[in-house]
């Protein structure tokens, strides 16, 4: 340890602290790229040190140094983030007997703590308006409707045509749809109509795509409120609805049902449930409660239990599972037992056995993606109506003990198959659009535009630019034409001569099969506990249909 000539403290060779202002920071000398990042930790306020960035993944392994989270930046620039509390040492004149630095030579940089960020999930009533929900064979549906998707180009798109990245990147419909929605006056350029697919996009560029969209069907059972006070609102959510929106899910989420049948807006997500498990769901009304929350979640002071029926007769002594688990595909959702996992721990206690199968309570004491339900299919007993974890596609074993003799991909591409067959993509949140060639299956119904559905588009496309170039003097009776149309549910928004998924006749599932038996029965943290009711599942004389 010793004083340099410009006021720091060496320590042990690698750390230095600053005698002018209170910051140590550490140079990792083993990175030998064109600018060594440095790693700033601030002498906190009790006098303890809080490390302002962790190292992505288990000591020793890389050093990097990821960029902290802020707003978006343009595609294509590099913005490097300012020193904090001013100018770094570094960077100031040199001092008696210093040499200035060699261009090209290391140099080194504070990076700023993260900013985290909670903001809540705010739909308006333009949102809630843009179509109604309907009742049928004890599913809740959504009216088709039409929708905007927005994005700024990416950075991989700059210097590639419109042609390029929707034959390339969005497969969900063919070519000759995006010529038909281009005629049609669907795609807008920077706010302005598309005249020609063929056009190369630019740095900044923004993109409108406008959809008739639809989506799948949930369950009809309503959202119970469980408690609701000043900080909290804490909700019985029942299987097959997603909390927020995602894939094809909008209006048939938790989030949007909230707020149109109860007026509840602006709700913080404290911790999600898969789309098919029910049970305790809790929002935060706040930012402030909701980071005091997420924060006794960082600090494990909250105690999750779920209880679940599951094949088989699951041990009665308490049974721990410590095995690693790792996200085969983020897209299709499917994870499994792996040693290069991220490592998890579920604790399970069977509570009943009808002879075929057993109510067990599940208390996981980490939160890793269905983390539950790869755990059961570990050990053997995976939940009796699980339609990813209990699939023949894992083999004759189903996954137990770990082996699946197939790779990754081949389990992918039977999953997909599986479920493709059944029409019941959507338990894997996925719709036609998003397989790859290798994973459709050749039997599955086509939404591909044949000849006669061109024309037609061609035709429609044709009317609805009539009707967008027709004379100022014709809008009253155009006015009035459509609110006459409204009366005859020819404009609905129902049907779309644009959409392939509007020629499609697809089976509504049955209300049973849109449940799973995993539930989140209990939410426990520091000054607060909510309970959710038994399901009739587990009750201990059930039996199965």
């Amino acid at each position: 340890m010793w004083l340099d000539g410009r006021g720091w403290l060496r320590v042990l060779g690698h750390w230095r602290y600053d005698l002018r202002r209170p910051s140590f920071t550490r140079t990792w000398s083993g990175y030998k790229g064109p600018m060594a990042e440095t790693v700033s930790t601030q002498v906190g306020t009790e006098g303890g040190l809080r490390a302002s960035h962790q190292q992505n993944g288990d000591a020793g392994g890389d050093a990097r140094v990821e960029p902290s989270p802020g707003p978006p930046k343009p595609a294509g620039r590099e913005v490097e983030p300012a020193p904090v509390g001013g100018e770094h040492p570094s960077a100031a004149a040199p001092g008696p007997g210093k040499h200035k630095k060699r261009r090209g030579a290391t140099r080194e940089r504070v990076v700023p703590p993260p900013k985290k960020r909670r903001t809540g999930v705010s739909f308006g009533d333009e949102h809630f308006a843009e179509t109604s929900y309907y009742f049928e064979g004890g599913l809740r549906k959504v009216r088709p409707y039409y929708f905007d998707f927005r994005t700024y180009c990416k950075g991989r798109w700059v210097g590639h045509s419109l042609l390029h990245v929707f034959s390339t990147e969005f497969r969900a419909q063919p070519l000759a749809y995006y010529e038909a929605a281009v005629r049609a006056g669907r795609l807008q350029l920077n706010e302005k109509p598309v005249q020609d697919l063929n056009i190369v996009l630019k740095d900044n560029d923004f993109l409108r795509n406008t959809v008739h969209r639809h989506e799948p069907p949930v369950t009809a059972e309503p959202i119970r409120l469980l408690a609701e006070n000043e900080d909290v609102v804490v909700v019985d959510k029942p299987s097959s609805i997603p909390v927020h929106p995602c894939g094809r899910f909008r209006h048939n989420t938790v989030i949007f049902i909230l707020g149109k049948e109860h007026q509840l807006k602006e709700l913080h997500p404290l911790h999600r449930l898969d789309r098919l498990t029910s049970g305790v769901l809790m929002f935060a009304k706040t930012a402030a409660v909701s980071e005091r929350i997420h924060e006794q979640v960082r600090d494990r002071q909250l105690e999750k239990e779920y209880v679940c029926r599951v094949e088989g007769e699951f041990p009665t002594e308490e049974v721990t599972c410590k095995e690693p688990i790792l996200v085969v595909s983020y897209k299709v959702g499917v994870c499994r037992v792996d040693p290069r996992g991220k490592p998890c721990e579920t604790v399970f206690q069977r509570l009943s056995y009808n002879g075929q199968s057993s109510v067990v309570r599940c208390r996981p004491l980490t939160g890793r993606t269905h983390q539950i339900r790869v755990h059961l299919q570990f050990l053997g007993h995976p939940i009796l109506n699980d339609p990813i974890y209990n699939s023949v596609a894992w083999g004759p074993s189903r996954g137990r003990g770990g082996y699946i003799p197939k790779t990754n991909e081949e389990l992918l591409r039977d999953l997909v198959a599986e479920h493709q067959a059944k029409q019941s993509l959507d338990v894997l949140d996925l719709c036609e659009g998003d397989l790859s060639p290798g994973l459709t299956d050749s039997t599955a119904p086509s939404s591909e535009l044949g000849k006669d559905d061109l024309e037609e588009l061609a035709a429609a496309a044709q009317k609805m630019e009539e009707v967008a170039e027709a004379a100022p003097q014709e809008l009253d009776t155009i006015a009035l034409a459509a609110e006459k149309a409204v009366e005859t549910d020819v404009m609905n928004q129902e049907t779309d001569p644009l959409c392939a998924e509007c020629r499609l006749v697809r089976q509504d599932p049955l209300p049973q099969d849109l449940v799973m038996f995993l539930h989140a029965l209990r939410y426990k943290g520091p000054g607060f506990e909510y309970f959710s009711p038994m399901p009739a599942w587990a009750q201990d004389d059930w039996q199965k249909d």
